[in-house]
């Protein structure tokens, strides 16, 4: 049953399709644009790399109230929200998204936590489909967002489906590691939400040895917590110069 108006997220009037690029076989998502909600710039790097290589117009947002912000000025035509945001969780969001006036025509959760403990969590909240992480292959990206938007935004003829994977620079990953350090020093931060955040930054970055540290973190305290961000950090600085 449509939900009332009160509950429902005002945003921009939608694009006109006369003035939107047609897509092409080799930019199929041509014309669109992708509102990226994620905290991680290492993961958003990827979807960023992705995007642009088909075609799309990317926008991110690093919170819900920065979101928030985006969606009074334009209207996305795909959505793609991290489930766990600094201010809130981006079930709320996504539930918000799919009640809106103006619908973006693909909305996609996405998450480093395993598909089997989430998925259905973020199609109940209204996601039409979930992106797990690492997001690395352009094929997978492309055909899950093509599987969900209206067929008359569908690139004419034969597509060309490549196997083309993208790699992040691994600058973004050591950034987001300087941001959980500073996160550590904030008295709002939590020790689960910042080893939520680095358990999926490690996933992201195929990193096992940073798993391992992230998934031990939730039960220290943030004293504890700092000086082994301060250790990871390091660890893979000194790595990097190696290389």
């Amino acid at each position: 049953m449509p939900n009332s108006d009160s509950t429902r997220t005002d945003i921009a009037k939608p694009t006109d399709f006369a003035l939107r690029p047609a897509p092409t076989p080799q930019r199929p998502l041509l014309g669109q644009t992708v509102l990226l909600v994620e905290d991680s710039r290492y993961a958003s790097e990827a979807i960023r790399l992705l995007s642009l290589r088909s075609g799309a117009r990317i926008r991110r947002a690093d919170c819900i109230a920065s979101a928030e912000r985006h969606l009074l000025t334009y209207r996305a035509g795909v959505a793609i929200v991290d489930l766990g945001l600094p201010d809130g969780s981006g079930l709320e969001l996504i539930a918000r998204l799919a009640n809106a006036t103006q619908r973006p025509d693909v909305i996609l959760a996405t998450s480093g936590q395993a598909a089997d403990v989430v998925e259905e969590d973020a199609l109940a909240a209204g996601a039409d489909g979930f992106l797990p992480k690492p997001v690395e292959s352009l094929e997978s990206f492309q055909q899950l967002i093509l599987r969900h938007l209206p067929s008359a935004l569908w690139p004419r003829g034969l597509r060309i489906v490549g196997s083309e994977t993208i790699e992040p620079d691994t600058l973004a990953l050591t950034e987001d590691l300087i941001r959980a350090e500073r996160m550590a020093e904030e008295a709002s931060a939590t020790p689960a939400f910042i080893a939520n955040f680095l358990a999926g930054l490690a996933r992201t970055g195929r990193d096992p040895a940073l798993l391992a540290e992230a998934e031990g973190l939730a039960s220290r305290t943030l004293d504890d917590i700092r000086p082994a961000l301060r250790r990871m950090i390091e660890a893979r600085r000194e790595t990097k110069s190696a290389i």
